[in-house]
């Protein structure tokens, strides 16, 4: 088994060890399916597992590839208002297509490790948004050619509305830290907009444009896309998600979706 993936694996064995009570009216919070993460934190004591199948599709000249991971977030509550993270995508197999040639690769991807503060509540009758900062390191510990270079940092704050209506909308800006192809350097930008809206007690959607990677072209260049979904809750534990997405610039994938469950302890 790879290195962090037992890592994820021994955290969420702890849930089952002491898991805390909650309300009975608190249902489970998640950061997916949507790129915005939400302003809440898991709870003291509490686990939170949420994982899923992705795949996407890329074209680019002659150039087509195809990967499928299975992205992974692990959310353990240390305080009321602070929760550790544990964050990857998972196993990788890619496969690339160009001038009649076919490559494969399968791996692991990097594990990021970061923690959330929850700032302040919102409150829906003077539209006061909720508020969290999330600080990140993705570390080099993939595998092959989805190893990254080095230690890269990101910090994003999010601000989340509660709207009458059921309506909700969210912003996440933020900044990351990468190297270029030759090692050096570079700070690249997060900019994404959700809006939300609850379907019935138990179903809701969204719409939102995530600018994922916004960088100069001799970084990379950005990654913009336009993203859609659902998030059904199973009950106050458990939530299963579909969400789907398009590159609107011409270095974001094509397409892609997601299928995922997520489960609270």
């Amino acid at each position: 088994m790879n290195h962090y993936a037992a890592l994820l694996t021994g955290l969420l064995a702890l849930a089952f060890i002491g898991p805390a009570c909650a309300d009975e009216d608190d249902t489970i919070a998640t950061d997916r399916p949507d790129f915005v993460e939400s302003s809440n934190v898991v709870g003291k004591g509490r686990v939170q597992i949420e994982t899923s199948l992705a795949w996407e599709r890329d074209r680019q000249g002659g150039l087509t590839s195809r990967t499928a991971s299975t992205p992974t977030l692990l959310r353990v509550g240390v305080a009321d208002a602070w929760e550790l993270r544990f964050e990857t995508d998972g196993r990788l197999r890619q496969t690339i297509q160009e001038a009649g040639t076919t490559t494969k690769e399968r791996g692991w991807s990097d594990l990021a490790v970061g923690v959330k503060w929850h700032q302040r509540d919102g409150d829906e009758a003077t539209l006061t948004p909720g508020l969290a900062w999330l600080l990140h390191v993705d570390v080099d510990s993939g595998s092959g050619a989805f190893r990254g270079q080095g230690l890269r940092p990101s910090l994003r704050m999010v601000a989340e509305w509660e709207l009458p209506g059921g309506w909700s909308a969210g912003v996440m800006p933020g900044l990351y830290r990468d190297r270029d192809e030759e090692g050096r350097h570079f700070t690249g930008a997060i900019l994404a907009a959700v809006i939300g809206k609850s379907l019935t007690e138990r179903l809701r959607g969204f719409v939102e444009v995530s600018g994922q990677q916004l960088a100069s072209s001799r970084n990379g260049g950005s990654v913009i896309t336009f993203d859609t979904g659902l998030a059904y809750l199973l009950d106050r534990n458990l939530q299963a998600d579909v969400a789907l997405s398009r590159g609107i610039n011409k270095n974001a994938p094509d397409l892609s979706w997601t299928v995922g469950l997520s489960a609270r302890f």
